[in-house]
């Protein structure tokens, strides 16, 4: 067992031995390293100005992720060089991204300009290594907000910037730097702190079942794109944290003929091509799903495990038939997703038992699927509204349907009384939807907050199930088929 954290830092191993479990990552550096150029802007994952690139050996590939390092605590970079904008200028000369960034007037007040570079500098480095285009460079930077308004002059320098394979000093230090991470790894349970205040994280499923059902108050974290809310914004205190980063395996994907699993820490960029694979409207719903920085912390099983009702993961793949694989101790189950939500922050999940895996069917021939995502703001935004729905045809009748939404009340669920009003329906007879439509007043009660009032949420949904119906019985076209429409191409991992 490893009582300390170690990250690389300037080329150099720190050694973290008594670090708290709910200290940030931005914290650590403006406080501790002194390392001001990362900001503190919202203290929620979403202005990005606090972002930061973690280097890191995925297998064998190296990769640069942008994170927020206003959310992610300090222990999670375990494993990895940390790299902020203080190192990327080499003496005089800065790098390529700061210098598109100075030659085409990409900063204004300057507040948030450290983490748009820190964000085209990922960009600079992502694997393809093709030059980037408009609409890449404006996806990429979703995650960042600039309140003067100078998107054009910064996305004109991501496109100059990133125009062909990285060559700056850091992709000449790339060898060195894959033997430093090498090393680093280990097959170690990491435990800091005492049985009363603790940091831990196994490195197995056997430890993480063992440590979970003898603490089973304690804080599992993923990703920490919610949980790290918890202690920014509600301010509150959790002695005990597991995370799940290191457990052997849940990091796997298994895309098999029939369906795709999911370890519980596979990052929602991790899964993006998988589930754009399976549909479009998924690849499109995970595109705004956040900001690439949230997209590349946050994992599938984090988003479904927290149970929040307005999660987009969870309707679509509730449509989807997708079940969960949990474990207690040395006893796993296997769940329907649909049945894990019972109440608002209350889940089918004992004291001691976590999320394993979940597995997500794909579609027959036979079957049409729809999602989309209604939220004030069109990118990085929570959806007042959430629709999913799969039907299976047989011509132009319909022989099955899975309805779900998310956000309409205290749990994502299926339209079970619009559902079965479906069956035997026919696509080319609209009047044939009325029944179906109307019984939506049935399935849900909405809530009213400041997204959205239950009036309109429950007139969106109505909308949503017409407009698929509409699709699916149609000719689906660009204009009609998603909204925000990209090409396959374009939902591709970050």
């Amino acid at each position: 067992m490893r009582a300390e954290v170690r990250f690389i830092r300037r080329g150099k191993v720190v050694k973290l031995p008594n670090v708290s479990p709910t200290l940030t990552l931005l914290d650590h550096l403006r406080l501790t390293e002194r390392a001001t150029g990362t900001k503190e802007g919202c203290a929620e994952g979403d202005c990005g100005a606090c972002t930061v690139v973690l280097r890191r050996l995925r297998g064998e590939k190296l990769t640069y992720e942008p994170v927020n390092a206003c959310i992610l605590f300090a222990a999670q970079v375990d494993g990895c060089e940390v790299i902020t904008v203080e190192d990327l200028a080499r003496g005089d000369q800065l790098h390529p991204v700061q210098q598109a960034l100075v030659d085409h007037h990409g900063s204004q007040c300057g507040f948030c300009t450290p983490g748009f570079v820190m964000a085209l500098f990922a960009l600079h480095h992502r694997a393809d290594g093709k030059p980037a285009d408009r609409n890449q460079v404006n996806d990429w930077i979703a995650g960042n907000l600039c309140r003067c308004t100078g998107y054009r002059p910064i996305v004109d320098a991501g496109i100059a910037a990133c125009v062909a394979p990285a060559n700056d000093a850091f992709s000449a230090e790339e060898p060195a730097a894959g033997r430093a991470l090498a090393e680093l790894k280990d097959t170690d349970d990491i435990f800091i702190g005492t049985r009363e205040r603790f940091f831990a994280a196994p490195a197995g499923l056997t430890s993480l079942a063992k440590l979970y059902v003898a603490n089973p108050d304690a804080t599992l974290v993923a990703g920490a794109t919610d949980v790290g809310l918890w202690v920014t914004k509600q301010l509150r205190d959790l002695p005990r944290v597991i995370w799940l980063g290191r457990v052997k395996g849940f990091d796997e994907i298994e895309d098999r003929r029939d369906a795709v699993s999911f370890g519980a820490m596979v990052t929602l960029s991790e899964a993006m091509p998988y589930l754009a694979a399976i549909d479009r409207d998924l690849g499109e719903m995970m595109r705004r799903f956040a900001g690439n920085q949230i997209r590349t912390a946050g994992t599938v099983g984090g988003n479904i495990a927290n149970g929040s009702p307005i999660g987009d993961m969870p309707p679509a793949l509730i449509a989807l038939g997708a079940t969960l694989a949990l474990q207690h101790g040395d006893r796993p189950r296997t769940l329907p997703l649909e049945n894990y939500f019972i109440d608002y922050g209350k889940q089918d999940r004992r004291p001691g038992e976590f999320v394993r895996l979940v597995r997500v069917p794909k579609l027959l021939v036979e079957d049409r699927f729809r999602c989309y995502k209604i939220s004030k703001r069109f990118d990085s935004d929570i959806s007042a509204v959430m629709g999913a729905f799969k039907l299976r045809v047989d011509g132009t009748r319909i022989a099955g349907a899975r309805i779900a939404f998310g956000g309409m009340a205290a749990t994502p669920k299926r339209a079970s009384r619009a559902e079965k009003a479906l069956i035997e329906k026919y696509l080319d007879r609209p009047h044939d939807w009325d029944e179906a439509i109307a019984l939506l007043a049935e399935d849900f009660k909405p809530i009213d907050d400041l997204r959205a009032s239950a009036a309109y949420r429950l007139d969106v949904a109505r909308a949503l199930l017409r407009k698929a119906l509409t699709e699916i019985g149609g000719a689906s076209t660009r204009a009609t088929r998603i909204t925000g429409f990209r090409e396959a191409a374009d939902v591709g991992a970050a």
